[in-house]
């Protein structure tokens, strides 16, 4: 959510998730990755408490004030101890509270989904679920079959269930919603079969949760108390919406800028995919019985064995890839193994980052999203990276088939994590990616971008796998069971295929650009020349059915434009307003889709037109090709309706 306006806003809230699904915007992510190039021997500094807070303390102050962002928490753990602890800038900007990494909670979003993924692991590890059964069998109710296979808790660790996007009631209310009946009520379509196509999916994350409770017959809330939260002592977290009371006096307050006001407590719909509320303090010792085997102190929390498997890859796209793991995803860098999650609400960004074969865990959470064009968290985790553990000298030469292999790549790739039946569709459209091969043999994806906001290259350094030229990531490209070429990143939990020219973003959004733009100078002109006519007395000699034909084309002009700002309307009332993506906004939706419909349904009147215009003598050549682009800008428009599946008329989106 790093550009303004309020349909950027939704745009955000569709693909990056919201809550807290990856670093912000998995597109936005990427291009947020600081630029390494090593170019010789790189001697790491030695990491200690007082080098790191030094370290810190000359970055992140600068990073609050220049992006306006109100607060950050964050700690470091190494060694099976707390290295660093601290909070900077302030809890309450009103106020002037600073933040407490002991005692002030933030948001950390969908890292909420590890103790999810954990208490899985733990009922796992006891005998009471099994990984590669349907999950059906858990459940008091039947998601549907589809594509011939069912899903089992593998496919929702490693986010390849299946299901579509779903963005109903993910915030709203005033407490966490009856878990069973969410899950049972909000069940998205399933788009692609089983264990094959990695789409991140909130939805999927609650469905565990309820597992959870079902097998062990306890809520979701007080299994995770008394399994997790108590054995490691973490007495300043929860999953309870509201906040109790005990804790509610310390929680940060939320906030877009730090200098606006302060946004109301976020109340997550799935809320085991995303509602902890936690101190810096808490998650040091969640990450250090995470490194330590399950265990802190007297506190076990899974069986060593558990934790080597819950931190082994579980689903990958290519052996070359960075893969998930039993709920962690793989973001390996600088020669390490890391593995990790990341966090997103409106106000929250965190991330927690596991470097296991160092034994050191990164915690930083942001209670603002802030002004930056670039992820902040992601800067400092690199600039963290480099310093104590530089990456290694790398010269890989260029593959001598890089110029063959970066033109048959090209094309325009959509997201597969999205809304595919609703019409919230358009937002796949606007997460496309357009990979591009330049004149050195390189190829450049306009979707990612470096903190220049310029377009990253990429060089192929082995078939079909390229590097960053001035970094560490890769892209690799492969055809998918079906042969689609995929464009896989370096974050396992979404991939990106090739579409044609019906789903390609940019020509769907440039022809209704044009088409909207035609529509609207229409009408304007139209009311122009009435105007100029009536002044001078001037008036249209038209045939009844020329008459006829000109209002309905400019009635039909309108109704497609009054759908359009409708649902902008929409848009930028959901981007302050979030209840409204719930049944709240389903009559108001509906409105919009049926004067869609009629507005639509116009176009063969307009084809019409065209048609007429042409076999008439009494139309110029101007009129001729007039009724021609109206045709078109009806066809444009129409094409736009499509692909954006805007009259799907559904209450599940």
């Amino acid at each position: 959510m790093k550009k303004s306006g309020a349909f950027i806003t939704l745009v955000f809230l569709f693909l990056s998730s919201v809550i807290g699904q990856v670093p912000p915007a998995p597109i936005e992510t990427i291009q947020a990755t600081v630029e390494t190039t090593p170019v010789g021997p790189v001697e790491s500094t030695r990491m200690t408490a007082a080098d790191v807070e030094a370290f810190l303390d000359g970055i992140v102050p600068l990073q609050l004030a220049r992006d306006d962002i109100a607060g950050a928490t964050i700690s470091i753990v190494k060694d099976g101890k707390v290295l660093f602890s601290k909070g900077y800038g302030y809890a309450d900007v009103e106020k002037k509270a600073p933040v407490n990494p002991d005692l002030t909670l933030f948001r950390p979003g969908s890292i909420s989904k590890l103790f999810t993924w954990t208490a899985v692991m733990q009922l796992f590890e006891q005998g009471k679920l099994d990984l590669d059964r349907d999950v059906n069998e858990y459940l008091d109710f039947k998601i549907p079959e589809a594509f011939g296979n069912p899903i089992t808790l593998k496919n929702i660790l490693s986010h390849t269930p299946g299901f579509e996007e779903q963005i109903k009631d993910l915030f709203g209310g005033e407490k966490s919603p009856d878990l069973g009946e969410y899950v049972k009520t909000h069940i998205p379509n399933r788009i692609y079969p089983p264990g094959t196509v990695p789409a991140y999916s909130n939805y999927a994350t609650a469905l565990a949760g309820y597992i959870v409770e079902r097998v062990s017959g306890q809520t979701f809330d007080d299994y995770i108390s008394e399994h997790i939260f108590k054995p490691l002592g973490m007495s300043n977290s929860t999953f309870a919406q509201p906040l109790p009371a005990d804790l509610a006096p310390n929680m940060s307050s939320g906030y877009v800028l730090g200098s606006d006001k302060p946004k109301p407590f976020e109340i997550v719909g799935p809320y085991p995919a995303g509602s902890l509320s936690s101190t810096a303090a808490d998650m040091s010792k969640f990450m250090l019985a995470h490194l330590q085997q399950g265990k802190l102190g007297d506190g076990q929390i899974l069986k060593p064995e558990t934790v080597k498997l819950m931190h082994s890859r579980l689903f990958g796209l290519d052996d070359a890839a960075n893969a998930m793991a039993y709920g962690f995803y793989e973001e390996s860098r600088n020669g390490h193994r890391i593995i990790g999650h990341g966090g997103d609400t409106i106000a929250f960004h965190s991330d927690l980052h596991l470097m296991l074969d160092a034994g050191v865990g990164f915690f930083i959470s942001y209670n603002s999203a802030g002004r930056g064009q670039v992820s902040g968290r992601a800067i400092l985790w690199d600039a963290f990276l480099n310093r104590y553990f530089p990456p290694p000298t790398s010269n890989l030469p260029a593959s001598e088939t890089a110029t063959n292999n970066a033109a048959s790549v090209a094309g325009t790739y959509m997201v597969s994590r999205r809304p595919e039946h609703s019409l919230f569709r358009i937002m796949g459209l606007l997460g496309h990616a357009v990979v591009s091969p330049n004149d050195d043999g390189t190829i450049s994806v306009d979707a990612l971008k470096d903190p220049n906001d310029k377009p990253k290259r990429w060089r192929e350094v082995a078939p079909m796998r390229f590097l960053d030229v001035k970094g560490q990531d890769s892209l690799i490209f492969k055809p998918d069971e079906g042969g689609v070429m995929q464009l896989i990143i370096p974050y396992p939990f979404m991939t990106f295929h090739r579409v044609g020219f019906l789903d390609n973003g940019k020509l769907v959004l440039t022809a209704v650009g044009l088409s909207l733009a035609v529509m609207l100078l229409t009408l304007i002109l139209w009311f122009v020349a009435w105007i100029v006519r009536r002044h001078y007395g001037g008036k249209l000699e038209l045939t009844p059915r020329e008459r006829q034909l000109r209002y309905l084309v400019r009635g039909i002009f309108a109704l497609d434009l009054i759908f359009i700002t409708a649902l902008a309307a929409m848009l930028i009332h959901m981007s302050s307003n979030l209840d409204f993506l719930s049944d709240t906004g389903n009559n108001w939706i509906r409105v919009a889709q049926v004067i869609g419909v009629l507005g639509v349904s116009g176009t063969p009147v307009l084809l019409y037109n065209a048609v007429y215009a042409w076999m008439s003598n009494r139309y110029r050549i101007w009129g001729k090709l007039q009724a021609t682009i109206f045709a078109l800008a009806g066809i444009g428009f129409l094409w736009f309706v499509y692909a954006g599946n805007l009259l799907s008329f559904t209450s599940s989106f």
